[in-house]
C-alpha cells in the first residue's frame, strides 16, 4: 500500500485557491496542505537558508515548503520557466535535504511542463484520474483562472471608487469560497453570471477626474501582494483606478513576445527576457491610453527587469509620463517604499495640472466593461 501523501505547493496570491481544488481532484483520499498565508516569518525562513544574491521569490518559495514541512507535508510541487526561476527547484530541493527534511519534490519546469508528461507523472504518484478526467480538471482549473483573473482586474480598478467601505473585499472573498468548491464547467458558469453581475452592481462614486496606474514588472512580485506590501491596496486607498495586465491568464494565453518586441519597436531590439518585453509594450500601452502613470515593481537583481528599465526610462522621457522603479528583497523598507509612493502620487498630481492638450484621465476608458478594458490580449 502506497504512503499516503500530504501534498503542498507555494503560494502566489489566491491561485493557491484553483491549484487546491485541482490537486484535490487528482489526488482523493490524499491530504492537500495549501501553504500558509505569508507572513514575515515565512520570509524570515526562507532568507535564512537561501544564497545571499538570491531573488525573493526564491526566499519567499523556500519559506513556504519549510512551513509546509513543518505541517506534515511529504510532497512538493512546482514550476518554473521563463526566468532563472525555472532552475531553482533543484537548488531548493537540495537546501532542504541539507536541513534534514524526508519528502518527494516534482518540478515542472521547462521540459516537463507539457500537459501528457504531467499526467504521467501525477498517474505514477497515485492519481487515479484517466487522461479525459485530467484534462477535464486541468480545462476547469484554467476556466477559475481566467474567471478569477477578470473579475479581480474588474475589482483592482473600480475597489478605490466604493461607496460602501468593504463591500468589495467581502464580495470578493464570497468569489474565493465558490471558487473552492467548483466541481463542474456548469457550476462555474453560475458562479460567473452570478458574480459578473455581482461585480458590476457594486456601488461606486468615481470622480469626473481621477488618476490611472499601470502595473508591470516581474510576474511574482507583481501577483504576491505580501512581496510588495500590498501595493494595490494602497494605491485605491488613495483613490486611485489600479490597471495589472499581468497574471497567470496573460502568461497562459496572452502572452506573446514577437507582439511586445513589436508595439515597443522604439524601445526594444532585442528580447531582454522572462517578461522584460510585456513591462515595455504594457507601459507603452498605458502611456498611449493616457494613464498618469506606471509603477515598474521587480525583485531586487530581477535581470530581465533590470534589462527593461533603461527602455522604460527613454518611453517615460518621450511620453513625459512618470514611472516609478520599485525594487523588493527581503531588507525592503515598508516606510520607505510608502515614502516613494507619496512622491509619486504628488508627482502625477502635478503632470496632471500641467497637462494642456486637454487630455482627462478619466474619460475615454470604459472599467464597467471586463472584455472591453483594453486592446490588448485579453486576460
Amino acid at each position: 500500500m502506497k504512503k499516503k501523501l500530504q501534498i503542498s505547493f507555494p503560494h502566489l496570491g489566491n491561485y493557491y485557491i484553483p491549484i487546491e481544488r485541482l490537486l484535490k481532484a487528482i489526488f482523493p483520499g490524499h491530504t492537500i496542505l495549501p501553504p500558509p498565508p505569508i507572513t514575515v516569518r515565512t520570509l524570515e525562513l526562507g532568507s535564512r537558508y537561501s544564497p545571499d544574491f538570491v531573488c525573493a521569490p526564491f526566499k519567499f518559495n523556500l519559506g513556504n515548503y519549510l512551513e509546509a514541512l513543518e505541517k506534515g507535508a511529504n510532497l512538493l510541487l512546482q514550476t518554473g520557466t521563463g526566468c532563472r526561476f525555472g532552475y531553482y527547484g533543484e537548488l531548493q530541493e537540495q537546501i532542504l535535504r541539507d536541513l534534514g527534511w524526508d519528502f518527494q519534490f516534482i518540478c515542472f519546469s521547462r521540459q516537463e511542463a507539457r500537459p501528457w508528461l504531467v499526467y504521467q507523472t501525477l498517474h505514477r504518484l497515485g492519481s487515479p484520474l484517466n487522461p479525459a478526467q485530467f484534462l477535464y480538471q486541468l480545462g476547469l482549473t484554467l476556466a477559475a483562472i481566467r474567471l478569477l483573473d477578470q473579475l479581480e482586474y474588474f475589482l483592482r480598478y473600480n475597489i478605490g471608487f466604493q461607496t460602501e467601505p468593504g463591500s468589495g473585499e467581502r464580495l470578493h472573498q464570497e468569489l474565493l469560497m465558490a471558487l473552492k468548491k467548483v466541481d463542474s464547467f456548469g457550476q462555474l458558469h453560475q458562479i460567473k453570471s452570478h458574480f459578473t453581475k455581482a461585480f458590476y452592481n457594486l456601488p461606486l462614486k468615481r470622480p469626473e477626474k481621477y488618476y490611472r496606474v499601470g502595473l508591470v514588472g516581474d510576474l511574482y512580485t507583481l501577483m504576491e501582494p505580501f512581496s510588495n506590501f500590498y501595493l494595490e491596496k494602497e494605491l485605491a486607498n488613495k483613490g486611485i483606478a489600479v490597471s495589472r495586465i499581468m497574471n497567470i491568464s496573460f502568461l497562459l494565453f496572452g502572452k506573446n513576445t514577437k507582439k511586445s518586441l513589436l508595439s515597443s519597436a522604439d524601445y526594444l531590439k532585442y528580447n531582454p527576457g522572462a517578461n522584460g518585453a510585456d513591462s515595455v509594450a504594457q507601459s507603452h500601452f498605458y502611456a498611449a491610453k493616457g494613464f498618469d502613470g506606471v509603477i515598474h515593481i521587480k525583485s531586487f537583481g530581477c535581470v530581465p527587469e533590470l534589462n527593461a528599465t533603461p527602455s522604460l526610462q527613454s518611453l517615460s522621457r518621450d511620453w513625459k509620463m512618470p514611472i516609478l522603479h520599485l525594487s523588493f528583497d527581503s531588507h525592503t523598507s515598508e516606510a520607505g517604499i510608502q515614502t516613494r509612493l507619496e512622491a509619486f502620487t504628488d508627482m502625477i498630481e502635478l503632470r496632471r495640472q500641467r497637462t494642456e492638450d486637454g487630455r482627462q484621465s478619466g474619460l475615454g476608458f470604459a472599467p464597467q466593461n471586463i472584455e472591453a478594458k483594453t486592446n490588448y490580449p485579453n486576460p
